[in-house]
């Protein structure tokens, strides 16, 4: 990792929804973070096609058809309401679980370009994580500097399902959604902030825990200036709902349960929140009876995530990172549901890898062999474990 030109400022922006900082163009920096993340993604792509070949498989099939993936690609190419699913269980799963904008999408380049779906679907996460990890450069670079913001990018390459950033799957496009509309809350820009989170909204079932940051942060500002504000500000938090609302209450429709239609289609996935019972008997079965590798993985990465939430309050951080990364945390702790998918559903909270980032940056300006040692080691676990979760591993994704 490149040692930064510039220092740090002193301490981060204190925890107000609208810090005062001067408009700057591109942030310093940026083009290097940028194409570290490039690099360390690209080598994963790399690995996943290789543990493909060495297992016989299709190159790309782990990249474009994996578990969810079919699901999204028979939407773009179908529409709604053509596939059904019915468990060992009895229960019916339906399409309708799935949001409609990376579909979507792939279905517009598909129209458009010369492009087989799976194709598209690889394009559209690409280029979202790349914008993604800009975001992340950006905001990091407004709080902290240019250290910590590269720190943050290089960090967030490497989290151990980084790797599903690079797959036909729709963390990638999320992030971007959700980590611009951040940007815009923290520069005051609401109209931008709303829209995006409602994008967001349209892209995951978690698309609201970015619709109430917003909204929180605008009524927040909104008391901090005593109702003093501009109209775009309550434009932004009125609009920063309506995607999930809108799509949930279109799923109700169609299933004749306007309110409740949508919330039985996902229970049939065991999509649920219970409060963590799901979590606490799967805590308690794995130490009864142990679970290979992505299990107990899975459940490490969780653990460091709500620990990586309580130093980031301690950080201080602005009111809009700490609510979007603390609904992503209670979401993955008190939902049912697979646990080997939970780590890939905090993808987007990269504030939760501040606190780390601002270590790794003290670390890299005291001992900078050191740092560059525990950054090579957690490449190398990032690197192992994506190309073996998504092409060995039969657990779901």
């Amino acid at each position: 990792m490149p040692r930064p030109e510039a220092a740090a400022p002193s301490g981060p922006l204190r925890r107000t929804a609208l810090p005062r900082i001067a408009r700057r163009g591109t942030p310093e920096g940026a083009l290097a973070a940028l194409a570290l993340f490039v690099a360390v993604r690209f080598v994963g792509v790399l690995a996943m096609i290789l543990a493909n070949a060495l297992r016989g498989h299709p190159l790309l099939k782990s990249l474009a058809h994996s578990w969810d993936s079919r699901w999204y690609l028979h939407i773009a190419a179908q529409g709604y309401g053509h596939k059904i699913w019915i468990t060992p269980q009895g229960a019916p799963q339906a399409d309708w679980a799935f949001f409609p904008l990376y579909p979507g999408l792939i279905r517009t380049l598909t129209t458009v370009l010369p492009l087989t779906p799976g194709q598209a679907a690889l394009l559209i996460s690409w280029i979202a994580a790349g914008v993604a990890a800009y975001g992340v450069y950006a905001i990091g670079h407004l709080l902290y500097g240019r250290g910590v913001a590269t720190a943050l990018v290089a960090l967030w390459a490497v989290m151990p399902h980084a790797a599903e950033l690079t797959i036909a799957y729709t963390e990638s496009l999320f992030a971007a959604l959700a980590i611009w509309s951040l940007y815009h809350v923290l520069k005051g820009r609401w109209l931008w902030a709303g829209s995006l989170a409602a994008l967001a909204g349209l892209a995951r079932p978690s698309g609201f825990a970015i619709a109430i940051a917003v909204s929180l942060a605008a009524g927040y500002e909104a008391l901090r200036q005593r109702g003093r504000v501009p109209v775009s500000l309550w434009a932004g938090a009125v609009l920063a709902p309506l995607g999930w609302l809108g799509y949930v209450l279109w799923v109700g429709q169609q299933t004749g349960d306007l309110l409740g239609g949508y919330f039985k289609v996902q229970s049939a996935w065991d999509s649920k929140f219970d409060f963590g019972i799901g979590s606490a008997r799967f805590v308690k079965g794995l130490l009864l009876h142990g679970g290979g590798v992505v299990y107990p993985m899975a459940l490490v990465i969780v653990a460091v995530g709500c620990l990586l939430f309580a130093l980031l309050c301690l950080e201080r951080a602005p009111l809009a990172l700490v609510v979007f990364s603390g609904i992503l945390i209670l979401l993955v702790v008190g939902g049912s549901g697979s646990f080997s998918s939970k780590p890939r559903f905090l993808l987007p909270a990269f504030p939760l890898l501040i606190p780390m980032a601002r270590a790794l940056m003290r670390t890299w300006r005291a001992r900078p062999a050191q740092a560059v040692l525990v950054y090579g080691a957690l490449t190398l676990v990032s690197l192992l474990f994506g190309a073996y979760v998504t092409t060995v591993a039969r657990s779901p994704l």
